[in-house]
């Protein structure tokens, strides 16, 4: 079976696209060929004489294909550092990658060119400054090491804006009013009366209320790095050469189709710029031969005949969506696979004393260089011959590996899904070797892992202490709560919780239901007959005042457990010992207390280790054992960037095992700079990891247009919304001669006897042979909130249409996915409401329903006092749910709401048939559906408020600043600039979504 290629030379010819991999004797003539306008990968000849004239560009390795619908992008890595060598296999960091568009030859050219100029730069300048020349091993010019790091990527050196945008020292005043740049000119219209006017938001890049103009789309093209910008429909737009939107949906006609198309087209240049940043600076790892995401107790020594990419763990396997298309193709030396975490490695030598009860420790190396060459002058017998005989050479190396699953961001991926799956799911292995990695020698591997707490809850990003708020009933909780635990009992054992989480404030309520669940979970017989062990450690707390030397009080009381656990020992090829249970260990975001904690764990156990093999070290006190805090603490950094955004916090402490106010002081600055990322770039950029992954298409993006928001796709909102009609029927149809004929889920006004009251909310609409229900539902208890019933008889208008609720972006005016129905019916004195009393938040939701009554009497029908209008609009047809299954599941917005109408109307002529008997002059008096809109685009223009309008352009704005704001970041992450919150804040209207919409987007 032939190995990976470790260098591909990628060529644009007139057919195609062609990958050649060299190096390897096997891979000569096995190249593979993409066509252009689709995602069709093939096996080629390389001496086919297609190549053309133009120079390859030498890559790395391949990430995978980007597909845009109609546009597809070959992402290449063109720069890698060598950080860590394990058993012999190099292993890299990814440090920059070239997307090639793959629409033709002349536009794959064009990027090549641009990739090569900028790499030779890089190289030349590398060369100028080390005074060596760079060749790898391959024999290439390749910037290796670690030194490779000082320079900028070709992602920061594109993508950087010109002009001195984002300063240190100016202040968010300075930088919105005064600054001529982007600020300057967001700020002309934010802060004047006209708001934006068509050219003004072109200059921004943003989509009009109309279709996308050529001139816009030339401005999208142009904000494209160099050798992109012809990857962008510009003046001349190409038509699509492959299907739109996303597989799983309903095939849109010509027109939504292009409609849809124009709105992707112009978020084009923001995915590439978030695709080229992500994979460049997100901390992912790769290597030819080794398999990073295996323990070492799974590491298969022998020669295997499988592709690295079928032995990689999948839960760990980042790239896989992407590389799909070369899947399938059979071409496995093209499939990389990459890990995103950490790889680091240390390289110490310890010396026997006879005259002291601690081993000192001669030698430390953490250059990835030198920590390498150490490993292979420990291989050599010459080198060891001449090694006094009291000292002995070590290697330690930490490996963390991030879940695919529930991956994303901090706030917006919080808690568990259905599957039992945890956000910032981060497994870590610490691997103590001797540096030539001899058989003869003991290798020790510890595993820890961090998650998420396990049960439904999400936390708002626009607060500095957001208060947990749960949802779903006990039941829901525990059962994914319990799935968690036997997914972690089946890949490590037993299980220790240590949570780190406050005893009180905002911290308390989930903390306790944390404890709650695990108790429960062991009086229903644990996880296997085993029991869950959990301790309940409230660290600011006991570490108030900077004593973070406390978490030993903890570590007291785990030492028993973690003994009992032990870790993996390995001597001859044979594993001699294995660790039986895993500490898992959590906090609010997994990231700052337990870096300090999961370090404090390790120490104990190198120690130990260490002591196993007849030496002692402090790793306390001794100041030439700083690189293991180090080690721990780059650890703790790559982890934190990845989830919030900014290195971690106390990140001192665990560098040095101190705290002291320089480091309080450089934490404010970190939490400042994450709440930026929480409420300015994190959707986007979670849209993008959900893209990346598979668990969305295309489509996504133009859903994400509409609002600047994104979904929680791993969550099942069918499911939810269907136990919540099964629920609705259960508790509202009392009657048993009524006969239940369907039931949907739709969206619908905050306040009855309105037709826009924000936020709209989601409903439950129960429609039986004999009544129409409305049901609004407590979707974070899982019980109907309040009800109304209104007699079909009592129907007195019913119409259908247009239901626009805002003019903010195309999708918002989209009349053929923006469509509702209303109705009025007589009220005649009865009451019309109903509460569920056990909760008295409903009883406030009754007093809101009848409220709106007077209200709506008064400005839209003061005639008609004895009436009541209920106003309904269809959920996006992959997001609704229904109890008749089948053709209403496939339905399209407009295609649901005629159904529903249409056994709406069926069901009152039926009820006057009865009533009636057949009398047709009766017949005639039941009201007909009317075709009209319940809120036209020009109605809901005026109704937009110009708040709506403002905090809807700032949104659409930090797209773009959120993407400087990477580049321009420091190498401590101190903000470029501060936000004020009252300023800032409060200028946007973001609307209070129902809970059922929580559960999507946070």
């Amino acid at each position: 079976m032939p190995g990976l290629a470790r260098k591909i030379l990628i060529c644009a010819a007139a057919d195609g696209l062609f990958l050649h991999p060299v190096g390897t004797r096997d891979q000569e003539s096995k190249s593979l060929k993409i066509a252009y306008g689709q995602s069709v990968v093939t096996s080629a000849t390389r001496n086919g004489g297609n190549e053309g004239e133009a120079k390859p560009l030498e890559a790395h390795g391949i990430v995978g294909l980007l597909d845009l619908a109609s546009s597809l992008y070959l992402i290449s890595i063109t720069r890698r550092e060598q950080v860590a060598q394990i058993r012999g296999s190099p292993i890299y960091a990814l440090k920059d990658v070239t997307l090639i568009p793959l629409a033709s030859q002349a536009e794959a050219e064009h990027a090549i060119t641009a990739a090569q100029k900028t790499l030779k730069q890089s190289k030349e300048d590398h060369a100028e400054e080390t005074g060596e020349s760079d060749v790898g091993e391959d024999g290439d010019a390749d910037p290796p090491t670690v030194a490779d790091t000082e320079q900028p990527s070709e992602a920061a050196a594109l993508e950087r804006p010109k002009g001195n945008v984002l300063q240190k020292s100016t202040s968010v005043v300075k930088d919105v009013v005064q600054d001529k740049g982007k600020y300057g000119r967001f700020a002309e219209s934010w802060f004047s009366k006209g708001g934006w006017a068509a050219s003004g938001r072109r200059s921004q890049g943003m989509t009009s209320e109309e279709d996308l103009t050529k001139e816009q789309e030339k401005q999208a093209a142009d904000a494209l790095p160099e050798g992109e910008q012809d990857t962008v429909p510009g003046a001349e737009p190409k038509p699509a050469e492959r299907p739109q939107g996303d597989e799983k949906d309903k095939p849109d006609t010509p027109t939504q189709t292009s409609k849809r198309q124009k709105v992707l087209d112009s978020l084009t240049p923001r995915i590439l710029r978030s695709a080229r940043l992500y994979f460049s600076s997100s901390g992912f790892f790769f290597s030819y031969e080794h398999d990073l995401s295996a323990p070492l107790i799974q590491q298969d020594r022998s020669a295997s005949t499988a592709p690295l990419w079928k032995r990689f763990d999948e839960l760990y396997f980042w790239n896989q969506h992407l590389q799909r298309p070369i899947i399938e193709s059979g071409q496995d030396s093209f499939v990389l696979p990459l890990l995103q975490g950490f790889v680091g490695q240390r390289a110490f030598s310890i010396a026997r004393t006879t005259d002291s009860k601690q081993d000192a420790v001669a030698e430390a190396t953490h250059k990835a260089e030198y920590v390498v060459t150490a490993q292979e002058q420990s291989q050599s017998a010459t080198e060891l011959s001449d090694r006094r005989e009291s000292e002995e050479d070590y290697l330690i190396t930490l490996i963390s590996r991030r879940s695919v699953k529930r991956a994303g961001l901090r706030y917006l991926r919080r808690g568990i899904d259905d599957e039992g799956n945890v956000a910032n799911s981060v497994e870590t292995e610490q691997i103590l070797s001797p540096q030539s990695w001899e058989s003869s020698g003991k290798t020790f591997s510890l595993l820890q892992y961090r998650g998420s707490i396990p049960l439904f809850f999400s936390q708002s990003p626009y607060s500095f202490k957001p208060l947990p708020v749960m949802f779903g009933s006990e039941a829901t909780n525990q059962t994914a709560f319990k799935k968690h635990f036997e997914k972690i009992a089946r890949r490590y054992g037993s299980v220790q919780c240590a949570s780190l989480v406050d005893k009180h404030a905002t911290e308390a309520s989930i903390g306790e239901a944390y404890e709650q669940h695990a108790k429960l979970l062991n009086d229903n017989g644990g996880v296997s007959g085993k029991q869950v062990g959990f301790e309940w450690f409230d660290f600011h707390s006991a570490c108030k005042g900077m004593k973070f030397e406390n978490v030993s009080i903890l570590m007291g009381t785990l030492e028993s457990q973690l003994k009992s656990f032990a870790w993996t020992v390995q001597q001859d090829d044979r594993t001699v010992q294995q660790q039986s249970g895993v500490l898992r260990t959590n906090c609010m975001d997994c990231l700052d207390r337990t870096n300090v904690v999961q370090s404090a764990v390790a120490g104990w156990a190198l120690q130990q280790q260490l002591a196993d093999l007849g030496l002692n070290i402090d790793l306390k006190s001794d100041p030439k054992t700083q690189w293991f805090n180090t080690l721990w603490a780059d650890n703790g950094d790559a982890i934190s960037k990845q989830y919030a955004g900014t290195s971690a916090l106390k990140g001192d402490f665990t560098r040095t095992r101190k705290r002291n106010w320089t480091g309080a002081l450089s934490d404010f600055s970190l939490t400042l700079n994450r709440y930026y990322n929480n409420i300015f770039g994190d959707y986007f950029l979670q849209l993008n990891i959900d893209f990346y992954l598979g668990n969305v298409g295309p489509s996504a993006f133009v859903d994400f247009e509409a609002d600047m928001m994104g979904k929680d796709y791993a969550l099942d909102m069918g499911r939810i919304r269907q136990n919540a009609i099964d629920t609705c029927i259960k508790i509202v149809l009392e009657d048993p001669k009524e006969d239940l004929v369907a039931g949907w889920t739709l969206s619908c006004p905050h306040e009855a006897n309105t037709l826009r009251s924000l936020p709209f909310e989601e409903c439950v609409v129960l429609l039986t042979d004999a009544a129409l229900y409305l049901c609004r539902f407590d979707w974070d208890a899982e019980k109907v909130g309040s009800f109304e019933r209104i007699e079909l008889s009592d129907i007195t208008e019913l119409w259908r249409g247009a239901y626009i609720t805002s003019t903010l972006g195309p999708t918002h005016t989209d009349e053929t996915k923006n469509v509702g129905f209303a109705l009025r019916y007589k009220t005649s004195g009865q009451a019309v409401v109903r509460t569920n009393t056990r909760a008295m938040q409903n009883e406030k939701a009754a007093e809101d329903e009848n409220s709106g009554k007077d209200e709506l009497q008064k400005q839209d029908h003061p005639e008609k006092n004895d009436s009541r209008l209920l106003a309904f609009k269809a959920l996006p047809p992959n997001s609704s749910a229904a109890k008749q299954e089948g053709e209403e599941a496939r339905m399209s917005e407009r295609e649901l709401v005629q159904h529903i109408c249409d056994e709406v109307q069926r069901l009152m002529m039926s009820v006057a048939r009865k009533e009636r008997g057949f009398d047709h002059l009766e017949l005639e008096k039941v009201p007909h559906v009317e075709e009209k809109d319940v809120i036209s685009v020009a109605d809901a223009r005026k109704r937009t408020g110009y708040m709506e309008s403002i905090g809807y352009s700032l949104k659409k704005l930090n797209g773009r600043t959120s993407n400087c704001a990477l580049e321009e970041s420091n190498p401590d992450d101190t903000p470029q600039f501060l936000i004020n919150r009252e300023s800032l804040i409060h200028q946007i209207p973001f609307r209070r979504a129902p809970a059922s919409c929580r559960v999507a987007r946070h």
